[in-house]
């Protein structure tokens, strides 16, 4: 497996192409969006016209894109993933996606003898462009096998959770979690604040303690206290995911009122913050209600 096609050269796929090139991969590209891969071949990434033409020319496929609406129409579609394929093929998709969705396309791409692995990441744009992601994993032993080599040299840690479908699950767990330390975290600083304790003395004090959590390991000092908010995710994918949680807690009739709250807030903040904004802004959010 030596040709490695990307396809979504966004904020994370593009620094995915970059690190495979770096680490010997022959790296093919597209993007729907026009002259986003021509760009990159400057690079030494080679541009396709088409999702038929990279697909015909991968080994190993992987994907980078917004939501699971667009993965079913790039792999299913007409011109697509599935009927370009050849058998063999292993498809590695690491869009955080609805994991109903990901076994739909793994098991029309099996009818193809094509694998899919789910291989959502995190680590955001730097840690793409780095090499340095977590990759959680979800896809048979033998497919999560033949893609390793070509996964080591994107992601410095990778876990395989389970069959096709689990990474996913992971993954919106995952960033549920993440919803639910950035709001927790703002209203604890408030507090802390309105009594007359510095905020960053105060996370300093909690990164040494048990409260510490990833919005005050990360979040916080890297792009909250400095006012950048450019981590290179925005609260319109950040909604997405918490939705996705939420739907996968009413599908098992879970009792979780934190996590069901979290769902709320999250999806109230719309009306005041919008959805190309940092989702970091959600700890300037306050619900009037």
């Amino acid at each position: 497996m030596k040709t490695v096609g990307v396809i979504g050269l966004g904020n994370m796929g593009r620094g995915m192409a970059l690190s495979l090139k770096r680490g010997g991969y022959n790296v093919l590209g597209f993007d729907a969006a026009p002259g986003v891969a021509e760009k990159l071949q400057e690079e030494g990434v080679q541009a396709r016209a088409s999702i038929a033409d990279i697909t015909r020319d991968s080994d190993v496929l992987i994907l980078s894109l917004p939501t699971s609406d667009i993965v079913e129409k790039v792999v299913l579609g007409e011109g697509g993933v599935a009927s370009n394929a050849k058998p063999g093929l292993i498809v590695v998709d690491t869009t955080t996606a609805d994991p109903n969705s990901t076994r739909k396309v793994a098991a029309a791409l099996g009818e193809v003898k094509v694998g899919l692995v789910d291989g959502p990441v995190s680590g955001g744009p730097k840690g793409a462009a780095t090499a340095t992601m977590t990759m959680v994993l979800g896809g048979s032993d033998e497919d999560v096998a033949a893609v390793e080599p070509i996964l080591a040299v994107m992601s410095a840690k990778r876990v395989h959770v389970g069959p096709v479908g689990a990474g996913h699950v992971t993954k919106i767990i995952n960033n549920l979690l993440t919803g639910v330390h950035l709001l927790a975290t703002s209203e604890a600083i408030r507090a802390a604040e309105a009594v007359g304790v510095n905020p960053e003395k105060l996370v300093e004090a909690l990164n040494g303690g048990s409260g510490r959590n990833s919005s005050t390991l990360t979040n916080y000092p890297t792009w909250i206290f400095n006012d950048k908010f450019d981590s290179g995710f925005t609260m319109k994918l950040m909604r997405k995911d918490v939705r996705l949680a939420m739907e996968l807690l009413k599908s098992v009739n879970a009792n979780a009122p934190i996590a069901k709250e979290t769902g709320r807030l999250w999806a109230k903040s719309a009306d005041s913050i919008g959805d190309a904004e940092d989702f970091n802004r959600i700890v300037q959010f306050i619900d009037k209600q």
